[in-house]
């Protein structure tokens, strides 16, 4: 518990530096501007900014919903809803966002559905969340090969070209987990065996068989999900709506300054989905730095200066900050 702790701490303070650091250059050069753009932003278009996050997460706790029904069929949608909450502060707080599991199994646990149950409902939601992300992060591709909008950068193309193969990787070693059975048995046993030598665990028989059990639990769950492909794919277009709502955020933003034609919606959604390919390998909480960077770069493809700079904060605000904070508040409301 005390290392948790203490490695909690750190990753708040990686996490506050970093912000600063960012912060001192996105307004060191013209702050008053920066600051006159935010100030003076529509708050109809914030108020829509806002209602958009809020439908993100909606959409997730809908899918949520929707797994963790399969093992519990009363798990409710305003459940499901507090749960997308609260986790957005563990991704908020962790690197590569890896906090959100395990709240997710250890939250679903204490609604009285098992481990083994859990974690197909926390793999699966994941599973159709990369499966949305590297879908549009095709689909955007194939646009700008077309609409030619970011071909300037030799290195901006190679790191959207490294955080697509990370998140497609990442999509075949979750399928890996689910539905490879002698595979898993192999790396438990191994596992098992190897702590057994080292004189961790005393009695290996009996943890093999314990393991043996969750491990039968575990993928009789996972083909409970996917034996209805219509309700998986029905997951996938959740996700891909929720998606498109936290990818649009810039469009309204550049509307709050009074900008209406910088650039389209299907252009905010591509150069979105780029930002979320590069940030998603950063290994920073939250991906702090690399998200600000790459919005900065596709987006400054459109508009430029104290603008720029302005969306670029409320985006990451509302996208980040706004969830992290809004997740604390649920946690410590209902902290024990």
């Amino acid at each position: 518990m005390k290392n948790k702790k203490i490695s909690s701490i750190l990753s708040f303070i990686v996490l506050l530096i970093v912000t600063i650091i960012v912060l001192y250059f996105s307004l060191k050069d013209d702050y008053r501007m920066i600051l006159t753009q935010i100030f003076n932003m529509n708050p109809l278009w914030l108020l829509v900014s806002f209602i958009l996050v809020g439908l993100y997460w909606l959409f997730k706790a809908f899918t949520i919903k929707r797994l963790a029904c399969h093992f519990q069929s009363d798990y409710s949608i305003q459940k499901a809803m507090r749960l997308v909450v609260e986790t957005n502060f563990f991704h908020a707080v962790t690197p590569f966002s890896s906090g959100g599991q395990p709240y997710e199994i250890y939250s679903l646990n204490k609604c009285n559905i098992r481990v083994t149950d859990a974690t197909n409902v926390s793999i699966q939601n994941f599973i159709v969340y990369q499966i949305a992300l590297v879908f549009l992060g095709i689909i955007s591709l194939i646009v700008n090969y077309f609409c030619h909008l970011f071909t300037n950068s030799v290195i901006l193309q190679k790191l959207v070209a490294l955080g697509f193969t990370i998140n497609t990787f990442v999509i075949i070693i979750l399928f890996l987990v689910t539905f490879g059975r002698k595979l898993n048995r192999k790396i438990i046993d191994g596992c098992i065996h190897l702590l057994y030598k080292l004189k961790v665990v005393k009695n290996e028989d009996k943890l093999l068989q314990k393991a043996d059990s969750y491990l039968n639990e575990f993928h009789q769950g996972a083909k409970l999900l996917l034996k209805n492909k219509k309700e998986f794919f029905l997951l996938i277009v959740i996700q891909l709506l929720s998606l498109c709502c936290l990818y649009i955020i810039p469009l309204f933003l550049l509307y709050g300054t009074g900008n209406y034609s910088a650039f389209a919606p299907f252009e905010a959604i591509v150069a979105s989905a780029y930002v979320m390919l590069i940030g998603s390998f950063v290994p920073i909480p939250g991906g702090t730095g690399g998200l600000e960077y790459g919005f900065v770069a596709f987006y400054g493809n459109f508009i430029v200066g104290s603008s720029l700079r302005a969306i670029m904060l409320l985006w990451r605000f509302i996208t980040y900050y706004f969830g992290m904070i809004v997740g604390a508040i649920v946690l410590n409301i209902r902290k024990k």
